[in-house]
């Protein structure tokens, strides 16, 4: 099914739910993620001289704020409503992942192809990506998973399960120590 602008604007609307009072002041990772809502919203527009325009500074923008921020997902990167960025910083997306709805992203994050155009993570809806986890290859990471810091996923994780460790592993969830490493 195809996106539309209104799509767009409830998906930022989402995203805006999930981070505190005045986000634009107190978080610079909502900066990307309206940079990139923007982008979406414009590429659903009829063709014409204004999109073209738009496009142009959107292109702008995204370089600007990925500059700044150091957080990285261009338009062409399929996003659900409700993204949650916890601090800024060293998140690369590669444009080819997919992320599901009500996703939090913890710093020094990267969801990728493990080789030159190879394929790229599929991320469910609810997922948590602690600080400094690594995603890479054709992999699928089910709902509501969380992904441990500093963890590195090579192969599928289960949805509801939890993964640490290099290369990662899944893990009961009842460990409290488990609990902490996946939200740090």
């Amino acid at each position: 099914m195809a996106e539309t602008i209104d799509d767009q604007g409830a998906a930022w609307r989402a995203d805006l739910a999930r981070y505190p009072d005045r986000p634009f002041v107190r978080e610079q990772s909502i900066w990307a993620i309206a940079v990139y809502r923007f982008g979406r919203w414009n590429d659903q527009r009829s063709p014409g001289v204004s999109r073209a325009l738009l496009d142009r500074a959107y292109w702008a923008a995204f370089r600007i704020v990925e500059t700044l921020t150091g957080v990285s997902f261009s338009k062409h990167t399929r996003i659900g409503p409700g993204l949650r960025v916890h601090h800024f910083g060293n998140v690369f997306v590669n444009e080819q992942s997919r992320i599901g709805a009500n996703c939090t992203i913890h710093h020094g994050v990267t969801i990728g192809s493990a080789h030159e155009d190879g394929p790229a993570p599929i991320i469910g809806d609810g997922v948590t990506l602690g600080a400094y986890a690594q995603v890479l290859g054709g992999v699928r990471v089910g709902d509501g998973a969380r992904i441990g810091a500093m963890t590195v996923v090579l192969h599928d994780v289960p949805a509801g399960s939890t993964a640490v460790g290099v290369p990662a592993r899944i893990v009961p969830t009842g460990s409290a120590r488990v609990g902490d490493a996946a939200s740090t």
